[in-house]
């Protein structure tokens, strides 16, 4: 992400330069990996953490420098704002002659739109063009940059409607019904799915909440009216309609890792404001703001023997107080012996839930280099767990087999769940995909996309293993059970036989094939105590008939391994029996 230095100075008046800037913002978390460019035309490139979106503006970061070198921020501030004489109500807002409907409020918890009429649509000034470039955006039109460099700026994102082709006089805020469709900026038609989270007018989908706009509406060089939307759209929401259709946006980029609720009368001025100084026009009526629930974070208790504690540091309070006030909090103190705040939490950082964020917020401001690099006295006693002691066996055992210990992914996807496993699984809320949507009950998924993983690479000789937890539901609760997978190719085991190559495709090979692994798993039996050990032919059905066996232990089924089913094998794409 580009950001401009010039750009943050716009918010806070500093005196070091810039490479100075980029170090400071580095030790606090807002990493800096290089820059471009001289004087006003000098671009950082920023890494930013996915948990901070506050962060991925220009005033999100001035905010960050004020903190840091204790010198005060210049508050935002519109013409536009104090002209609209913006008015809070319900899920329906209505300012003639407009309204605006929420009609799905876990989607959509607040919605600020304002119109300018009149409006001239041309190339927008210099100086908002070649910012934008600098950040690598195209500048379009004065209404679309308007948008596009208040996004940039101070990080909320907004869209603009041609108001003259938005239908019945009204926005509203819902769920797309069966068979709609729409055509967004891009020029894509979209077959839409009733779990969209859409904008409308009284007749038709006009954007995709939170992710791009339609083609229908967009401005145009024969807009004369616009309708101004900055709105807060649930996270989860976005995310899904983005993947769903295969998009990614600026607006969604923000929204799927959580905008700032309230900013949206914040953003919709200054987007107001952008439009009438480059094109003219007059504010129509109030700025219209429908709010279907508010969103408050609760406060969190910060204990300062915690924050001792913790940090092995004896901080002044004042200097707590004073980091967290520079942050944007607000702290107010609790009764009692031992000092402690009920602190309130922004509404732009939404990462900060817990008492440990906020002294994590102290460490990086009062600066990481300040502690001491010896570690904390520890009073108690370092015992070897009996499972620690049998995993370091086990994998002592198999590096000396030749194979290689891997990682796989800890979720899984229904199919693969029914195929691998008979265990009740466990369902994620939000699953960042159809293929990893249930906590894995079996490790053998993993080690299958592994090896296709190696030999889609060309590696024809693989021989892995895994040590890792299976989930499964266990009567009004969960459980977690540790297990063991091994993965070869047959390329490989064939390979360490002593007599015949993979070129032999002969029954007798396989079979040796089978015997030698066989082998290694009686190898890694070896690292438990039993009495008996014998082998059955009854595996599971992913199992090729004939070249796989059950190992019991004193009776007891212990594991399970064989040739993998031709057919899974198949479905799978692996290009050689495993």
């Amino acid at each position: 992400m580009k950001l401009s230095p010039q750009w943050i100075r716009d918010f806070v008046d500093l005196s070091v330069e810039d490479g100075q800037l980029a170090e400071d913002l580095t030790s606090i978390g807002i990493a800096v990996e290089g820059s471009a460019g001289e004087g006003p035309h000098t671009v950082f490139e920023m890494e930013i953490g996915t948990n901070r979106p506050d962060a991925m503006n220009h005033y999100g970061v001035a905010r960050e420098a004020a903190a840091f070198y204790g010198v005060p921020l210049k508050p935002i501030e519109t013409s536009a704002a104090k002209a609209a004489n913006t008015g809070v109500t319900s899920c329906s807002a209505k300012a003639e002659p407009f309204q605006i409907d929420i009609e799905d409020a876990g989607g959509c918890a607040r919605y600020t739109a304002q119109i300018v009429r009149g409006v001239k649509i041309k190339a927008s000034p210099a100086h908002i063009a070649s910012r934008l470039a600098l950040v690598d955006q195209r500048p379009i039109n004065n209404a679309a940059d308007a948008s596009n460099y208040t996004l940039w700026e101070m990080g909320h994102p907004t869209h603009a409607f041609d108001l003259d082709l938005l239908q019945g006089g009204k926005i509203v805020v819902r769920r797309a019904s069966p068979g709609e469709t729409l055509k967004t900026l891009d020029g894509v038609d979209r077959k839409l799915s009733p779990e969209d989270l859409i904008i409308a007018d009284a007749n038709r989908p006009v954007a995709l909440a939170g992710v791009m706009g339609g083609f229908d509406t967009m401005i145009t060089e024969k807009t004369k009216n616009v309708l101004i939307e900055s709105a807060w759209f649930d996270p989860v929401a976005v995310r899904k309609t983005a993947k769903r259709h295969g998009m990614h946006s600026d607006a969604s980029h923000r929204f799927e890792r959580g905008a700032d609720y309230g900013a949206t009368p914040v953003a919709c001025a200054l987007v107001a404001q952008r439009i009438l100084e480059s094109g003219g026009g007059k504010l129509e009526g109030s700025t219209i703001d429908a709010v279907a629930r508010e969103l408050d974070q609760a406060p969190v208790v910060l204990r300062i023997s915690q924050v001792h504690r913790i940090l092995g540091s004896k901080l002044e309070v004042h200097e707590i107080i004073a980091i967290l006030k520079r942050l944007g909090f607000e702290l107010v103190p609790e009764p009692g012996a031992q000092p402690e705040f009920s602190v309130r939490i922004p509404s732009w950082r939404l990462d900060v839930e817990r008492e440990i964020d906020l002294i994590e917020e102290i460490a990086r401001l009062h600066g990481y280099n300040k502690f001491s690099n010896t570690l904390p006295g520890f009073s108690g006693a370092v015992i070897e767990t009996p499972d620690a002691k049998k995993h370091a066996k086990i994998r002592s055992s198999l590096l000396a087999l030749g194979y290689h210990e891997a990682v796989s992914l800890s979720f899984i996807s229904h199919e693969d769940a029914e195929t691998f496993s008979s265990s009740p699984v466990i369902e994620l809320a939000n699953p960042i995909s159809e293929e990893a949507s249930l906590m894995r009950s079996s490790l053998v998924p993993g080690m299958l996309n592994l090896l296709a993983y190696n030999l889609n690479r060309g590696t024809d000789n693989v021989r892995l293993f895994e040590v890792g937890d299976v989930y499964e539901t266990e009567g009004d609760g969960t459980a977690e059970h540790s297990r063991i997978c091994l993965g070869a190719t047959a390329s490989d085991i064939a390979s360490n036989l002593s007599q015949g190559t993979l070129l032999d495709k002969s029954k007798n090979s396989t079979l040796d094939i089978f015997r030698s692994f066989k082998g290694d798993i009686e190898n890694l039996l070896n690292a438990f105590e039993y009495k008996s050990l014998s082998f059955d032919d009854q595996a599971s059905d992913y199992y090729q008939p004939g070249c796989s066996a059950r190992a019991l232990m004193d009776g007891e089924v212990i594991a399970q391994f064989g040739q993998l089913h031709v057919q899974v094998a198949t479905k799978r794409k692996l290009r050689q029996d495993v």
